[in-house]
């Protein structure tokens, strides 16, 4: 595996796979990597020729009060993981790489409707520092297709939106959840979490369950649900954002009839900030 920190060198290495013919897959992350992420690299695998994967903690997609200092940075376990999966490249630029005129004066891309609910609505700006720095990282690598992990749901959607929109000739794939053992959803602020904390984690996902098998047996009184499972986190120490019921399509909200749902919720527990979603279609 080949490690690049600059864009030049990344887009003639590039350059030359696309005049070979061979297609490349890309898998962007923050880094920290753990299974969920492999499952991502995996599936690019089966799709691409050859795999790029950028471990880059983007400081515009964090708030004021938010972790971004913190943030777990492991590069040389990372690239201990991606050469035993047979990564070709790791591109792991420094900010000064992608924001050379600090991140501060960077034009910013916005995807609206999606981008100022859930998520969005607690978390202001966020998906404007996913959505630009996403756009720059298709233009320096320009694959063939990528990959995003489904648990961050609602970005996906994002990212999906900004690449029509903005005419990428990008295939954006969606990975499965990927979960431990006992079902709490892989993510690197887990590491985070207390034991005690880490004993109560899953029941993010069991309230999440509790209220899919409510909607596939034809409830759509979806406010009581949402609030009463919203009460079910705070009663288990939850500290919940949101728990929202919504088209899978878009993330409108559902009427009656819908059938293509996902409930999402991201809730913290302790100093982590969790988030997870389950999809249910009731045809």
């Amino acid at each position: 595996m080949q490690t690049l920190n600059a864009i030049t060198p990344l887009r003639a290495r590039l350059k030359s796979w696309r005049l070979a013919g061979q297609s490349i897959g890309f898998v962007p992350t923050m880094g920290n990597l753990h299974a969920g992420h492999l499952t991502l690299v995996q599936l690019a695998q089966d799709r691409a020729d050859r795999v790029v994967v950028s471990v880059f903690v983007n400081p515009t997609q964090f708030g004021p009060a938010e972790d971004f200092a913190g943030y777990p940075r492991t590069l040389e376990e990372d690239k201990r993981l991606l050469v035993a999966e047979g990564v070709d490249i790791l591109f792991a630029p420094t900010v000064a790489d992608m924001y050379d005129d600090g991140d501060a004066h960077t034009a910013k891309i916005e995807v609206p409707g999606l981008s100022d609910i859930l998520c969005g609505a607690v978390r202001p700006g966020h998906f404007s520092g996913v959505a630009t720095v996403v756009a720059k990282l298709f233009n320096i690598v320009q694959p063939d297709l990528a990959v995003f992990g489904e648990k961050d749901f609602q970005q996906l959607l994002v990212i999906r939106k900004l690449s029509a929109d903005l005419n990428f000739p990008i295939e954006i794939l969606g990975a499965p959840i990927g979960r431990e053992a006992d079902g709490l959803a892989y993510s690197s602020r887990n590491r985070y979490l207390t034991d005690s904390e880490r004993a109560t984690a899953p029941l993010l996902r069991k309230i999440l369950s509790d209220v899919g098998e409510s909607l596939r047996a034809g409830r759509h009184d979806y406010q009581v649900l949402q609030r009463n499972a919203i009460e079910a986190l705070a009663a288990a120490g939850f500290k919940p954002d949101y728990l929202e019921i919504r088209e899978a399509s878009d993330l409108r909200l559902p009427g009656p009839d819908s059938e293509d749902l996902v409930v999402l919720a991201a809730a913290y527990l302790g100093k982590a900030r969790l988030i997870d979603n389950i999809r249910l279609n009731r045809r």
